[in-house]
């Protein structure tokens, strides 16, 4: 599967393969299984890891520049890899000596194992799926158990991935030996523990073929073959396996299998179109810039200042009394983004009092110089039930290195009354920063994700919230206004639903 396309197509097949498979099992405990090297990790990471290593202990230059992209072969090939190098056969022997002694120590292991981009993303989607397990079933010996699962614990802690010790099965044989018999011993073990196996994804072709000869896989299994660097012969892959190099979450998680706790917010709804696109979808929430027009009269929706873009001669925006009251038609809810404090907070203030709008379905957002301390405590005795967000992006280097102060900062703003904190998905260390926020037991919203797969990723760390701009077309959303090519994009408008009487 060399093209962009065939690449993809495995993910949509699995997708596809367990929603049928689920809906045929509601009940039982779903399985989809996992080799590791070759698989989840990307081994030419270890192979330039310990190559580098035998130049720094030899004072040598054998792998100065060597890339990971230079690295064509599977890492039992490493003579293979030499000679491609044009490395003199005298020196040969003593570096594939050096190789094979120490890519498997714990240093190794723990030090230079790499995951394949968007791997982790895949395993954490189906952990986090109801009744659905992954299993790891790897050629490994069983003395490397706790290096492994240290090391893959490690490298998962940022995606929220964690393997358990009961869910990985490896070779009880010595290094190399019998690897394709433990293949099939291990899926034996998995379905004797109680498991319906209902994919399972290896490098090796040897592997998949010896599991679809020993185990009546039928059409329940769908065997997928992960094209990357193998030794065994491509000719052995199975007739039915599906093969796919791109761990592709876009082509995995269909819209209509979104979670359904987290809130999300259509960002930027201050023109018509965008407005319309929005009603015709099924997100809660609008998030509208509000601002006070050059004559200080009405609010407005308006994402630039007027100080950073200058009003134009024939611009036209919308007012946001008239807004809200589609809102409001329509029962969504409304996040009004506040770009100034003082009177435009009463006057926003004001206008929701007006149009009658629950605190259920109000939502408060503002920058902690803008608003203050007087502006976010006026808006939660108004409000007590909306949600009052502030950004805290500039505090990642305080959390990052001094959390203590970071959270004596954070409980300050909720004694403001905030109750929600937003970090941009571009922040750096956002992984990081948005675990400990998840430790200490902060709602958290992420904005900012620049496409679906990252809008995917952030779904994949169950943040309370995300704001994003939808420009999606693969679920035929195009956010900010404008379609493919830059043509408006047709929306079928539903009409509003109705209301509930009290």
């Amino acid at each position: 599967m060399g093209t962009k396309q065939a690449a993809r197509s495995w993910m949509a097949k699995l997708a596809a393969h367990y929603e049928q498979t689920r809906r045929r099992y509601p009940d039982d405990n779903l399985m989809i299984i996992f080799d590791i090297d070759g698989t989840i990790l990307d081994m030419r990471y270890m192979m330039l890891h310990v190559l580098r290593g035998f130049d720094r202990e030899h004072g040598t230059e054998f792998f100065r520049g060597l890339t990971v992209e230079d690295i064509t072969v599977h890492e039992n090939h490493i003579v293979q890899l030499l000679a491609n190098l044009g490395i003199a056969p005298q020196h040969q022997q003593q570096i594939t000596d050096w190789y094979l002694e120490r890519r498997w120590s714990s240093e190794a292991i723990l030090e230079s194992h790499r995951p394949f981009s968007g791997v982790l993303d895949v395993i954490r989607w189906f952990q986090i799926q109801p009744n659905t397990y992954v299993g790891l079933n790897t050629g490994r010996p069983d003395s490397l158990r706790a290096d492994t699962l240290r090391s893959l614990n490690e490298i998962g802690k940022m995606y929220r991935v964690h393997f358990a010790d009961d869910l990985l099965h490896m070779n009880p044989r010595g290094w190399e030996q019998g690897v394709s018999k433990a293949k099939v011993e291990g899926v034996r073990y998995f379905q004797e523990a109680g498991y319906r196996i209902f994919a399972i994804v290896d490098n090796e072709p040897d592997n998949l073929q010896s599991v679809a000869d020993n185990i009546d896989t039928g059409q329940d299994v769908l065997l997928l073959h992960a094209n990357t660097l193998f030794a065994s012969k491509r000719t052995r892959l199975p007739h039915q396996a599906v093969r796919g190099n791109a761990y592709d979450l876009t082509k995995l998680i269909p819209e209509k299998a979104l979670p359904r706790h987290i809130q999300f917010v259509w960002h930027g709804v201050n023109d018509a179109a965008n407005l319309r696109q929005f009603l015709a979808s099924d997100i809660e929430w609008a998030e509208l810039d509000i601002r006070m027009d050059p004559w200080r009269k009405d609010l407005i929706l308006r994402h630039d200042s007027f100080a950073e873009t200058s009003l134009m001669d024939d611009e036209d925006w919308l007012a946001v009394d008239e807004v809200l009251a589609r809102l409001r038609q329509w029962d969504r809810g409304a996040k009004l983004d506040l770009k100034e404090g003082g009177v435009l907070i009463d006057r926003a203030l004001q206008l929701v009092e007006s149009l009658g709008f629950e605190d259920a379905k109000l939502w408060f957002n503002g920058n902690v110089e803008r608003l203050q301390e007087p502006g976010f405590r006026k808006i939660a005795d108004a409000h007590p039930g909306a949600i009052l967000q502030c950004p805290v992006d500039f505090l990642t280097p305080l959390v990052c290195s001094a959390p203590a102060k970071a959270k004596e900062i954070l409980d300050m703003f909720q004694d403001w009354g905030i109750n929600r904190f937003s970090i941009s998905w571009l922040t750096d260390d956002m992984r990081e920063f948005f675990d400990q926020m998840d430790r200490w037991g902060f709602e958290v919203n992420i904005y900012n994700d620049p496409d679906l797969e990252s809008f995917l990723q952030a779904v994949l760390l169950m943040p309370r919230s995300i704001t994003s701009d939808f420009n999606f077309p693969e679920w035929h959303y195009y956010g900010r206004g404008s379609g493919q090519d830059g043509d408006r994009y047709e929306y079928a408008i539903r009409k509003p639903r109705a209301r509930k009487r009290k």
